[in-house]
């Protein structure tokens, strides 16, 4: 696929997903056009070689898969790719209504570790999960985006705050409840109530009570190519919808007869230690099902190998000096193979080795990333997958800039350049 074609449909993906719930409905669409079969977890499966095959788990996880031709899994292996589908944000609150000043507020609790500053003054809409009662009594959940603007966190003048723009802190507490409307008189709110409204808005029949929901602010400004030759593109979630929609591009292009799988987990920016989470069991038991007896799994795992794909910290122009001198990705450079010492990252010799002749069979350039010495190093589900399955693994990733922010940046070559060694990595007959 060529990069102007690739970037617009990675474009349109970034947009419609606002959440993990909606990135895994977007995946989940794409998979049944490629010809996916979606399986239920609580279902007995009648998997085939050769067949393709998806789960979702708690509507924010998903695992697709290709059987290889042989049916051979044991003696072949997986090549594994692996993701996650959550992002920094602003979460509500169970209870959130609040007025001040006739202003109706909603209480937010921070999403993993988000830069605050950039979410003042932003056009801010609604998405997530609705779980409601139906008339008859049953249970249901639909997923809800307000998509319009509906909020904003207006920022302190500089007047009212003269030190702000040297010593500014922020309380998530108090600074962050986004402002929603301006209520008159005795006027009050009930989100529930608006929420209930939101779904019988989208023709969602039988709607009795809304009893719980999962709700993310986020900003309504769609991605766009940024620099006079369009040389970026700006977008939230790029950490870490971009990397999802790369491993959903290069498994469902690569025509392979091999064991191929992509693993896009929830909860990575909270630690992963959740049931959909990489720390979870999700593939370790879809595993265990497509190989029930242990040695011929674990001949499976030493078979198989896993490319964890998730952003990496391109070297900032203004803050040089933040990056080791030998180690800072430029953007547009090429996927960026991640390494530490310490095991932030699963990387090591033979997975790099590995790695880079696939991309040198696709001509397509790499660089490195090592944290200064002096600095700590953040971490993904590589080693924590590495670490649950023993499987051999590497880090890797585009380059960008403002990572965890609103808005973040990214190089436009970067992101086609690494779906191709991933392909590449996919029809590898062995690993």
């Amino acid at each position: 696929m060529q990069k102007q074609q690739f970037n617009e449909q990675l474009f349109d993906f970034l947009a419609a997903s606002p959440t993990p719930f909606h990135a895994v409905y977007e995946m989940r669409g794409r998979l049944q056009e490629a010809g996916y079969i979606e399986l239920e977890e609580k279902s007995r499966w009648h998997v085939k070689a050769a067949g393709r095959y998806f789960i979702v788990r708690n509507e924010s996880s998903i695992i697709a898969w290709n059987m290889p031709a042989s049916g051979e899994l044991s003696d072949e292996g997986m090549r594994m790719v692996g993701a996650h589908t959550d992002s920094p944000c602003l979460k509500v609150k169970p209870n959130p209504e609040t007025v001040r000043q006739g202003c109706l507020r909603l209480g937010v609790e921070v999403y993993g570790g988000a830069l605050l500053n950039p979410w003042f003054d932003r056009d801010l809409s609604l998405a997530g999960r609705v779980n409601y009662s139906t008339e008859s009594g049953e249970l249901r959940s639909e997923l809800i985006n307000f998509v319009q603007p509906i909020a904003v966190i207006p920022s302190l003048a500089i007047h009212l705050d003269r030190e702000a723009n040297k010593d500014r802190t922020i309380n998530p507490q108090t600074d962050l409840p986004p402002i929603l409307a301006q209520l008159h008189g005795d006027g009050k709110a009930d989100l529930r109530e608006l929420l209930k409204q939101q779904l019988l808005a989208k023709d969602v029949a039988d709607v009795d009570q809304v009893l719980d929901y999962e709700l993310c602010f986020y900003d309504v400004q769609k991605p766009s190519y940024i620099g006079l030759d369009n040389e970026f593109f700006a977008s939230a979630r790029l950490d870490n919808l971009l990397s999802c929609f790369i491993g959903l591009q290069a498994l469902i292009e690569s025509d392979t007869e091999q064991g191929a799988l992509l693993v896009c987990n929830d909860h990575e920016e909270v630690g992963s230690a959740s049931a959909v989470g990489a720390q979870g069991p999700m593939l370790k038991q879809l595993l265990e099902r497509l190989l029930p007896e242990p040695e011929a799994r674990n001949r499976m795992i030493a078979n198989s190998m896993m490319v964890s794909v998730d952003n990496a910290h391109a070297v900032h122009p203004n803050f040089v000096d933040k990056h080791d001198g030998n180690h800072g990705p430029r953007m547009n450079g090429g996927a960026v193979i991640k390494l530490n010492s310490n095991q932030r990252y699963a990387t090591n010799s033979e997975t790099a080795a590995m790695f880079r002749r696939f991309a040198q069979l696709e001509e397509i350039p790499l660089q490195s990333f090592v944290v200064r010495s002096d600095m700590g190093c953040g971490s993904t589900i590589g080693p924590i997958t590495a670490a649950e399955l023993g499987v051999k693994t590497i880090d890797v990733g585009v380059p960008q800039l403002a990572m965890h922010s609103i808005r973040e940046l990214a190089g436009s070559e970067d992101a086609v350049g690494l779906t191709q060694i991933l392909r590449r990595f996919y029809s590898s007959e062995s690993v």
